[in-house]
């Protein structure tokens, strides 16, 4: 029996909270990232506040695409990571306290993405499956510390019945829980969330100064994926940073 999922998409970048009623949400403030045109990004190993050990590495895995088809240079993340290892910086939460202008002095980076991993994995009800990605990201310039964009992503995948009932739900849940037994489907979801949160045409990164139509992954994406708005209350080795 197919299976079918049903990709449901909701992304919010960080702006006003929309209090009671209709409320029209001002347009994203592009003022800071328009004055600091950077050329280049260095993203760091997210901080991980979910209980899934391998999220921040998976979630790397997934976010220089869209960055650079966006038009901006990405420092290799594995180099980097190696990088601040090597000097003194085990951990992500390490890596995330390293002070910018030594980030400017010994990587050359303009700008520094930070994300944080706040939800993460797979949950299988008795009728369903679920793989859930909530990240939270933050583009700030090495130079002046002034955020220059920030946006927030959850991205939600879960099975359905396919019209076929309860007990096909049953079915579809049973089988979705053995694919993911053997494939882990996590990175996929996270990396359709980097892309969209990157991509988005209200709230998403502006052109960098590399931008090429002609490079940007054009995603199979179901009509259900497609975003919603949602509201929202140089140093030797071993020498450290």
């Amino acid at each position: 029996m197919p299976i079918r999922n049903s990709l449901r998409v909701l992304i919010s970048l960080i702006v006003p909270i929309l209090i009671a009623g209709c409320v029209n949400t001002p347009p994203y403030d592009y003022t800071a990232l328009e004055n600091s045109r950077p050329r280049s990004i260095l993203v760091l190993p997210p901080v991980n506040n979910s209980i899934e050990v391998n999220a921040p590495y998976i979630f790397l895995a997934g976010i220089s695409r869209p960055l650079a088809e966006k038009g901006y240079y990405v420092f290799p993340v594995a180099v980097i990571d190696t990088f601040l290892k090597e000097n003194g910086l085990p951990t992500p939460f390490e890596m995330n306290a390293i002070p910018l202008e030594k980030i400017e002095a010994f990587i050359g980076a303009d700008a520094v993405l930070y994300v944080s991993i706040e939800d993460w994995g797979q949950k299988y009800q008795l009728v369903s499956s679920t793989t859930k990605v909530h990240a939270e990201l933050r583009l700030v310039d090495v130079r002046t510390g002034l955020l220059l964009w920030d946006a927030k992503v959850i991205a939600v995948e879960t099975s359905d019945d396919a019209g076929m009932g309860v007990l096909g739900a049953l079915v579809n849940a049973i089988a979705s829980q053995i694919a993911h037994s053997v494939s882990d489907n996590t990175y996929r979801v996270s990396s359709t969330a980097s892309y969209l949160a990157v991509h988005n045409k209200s709230n998403g990164l502006l052109h960098g100064p590399y931008f090429n139509p002609e490079g940007v992954q054009h995603w199979n994406l179901t009509k259900s994926s497609e975003p919603k708005a949602i509201d929202t209350s140089k140093t030797s080795k071993g020498s450290g940073l």
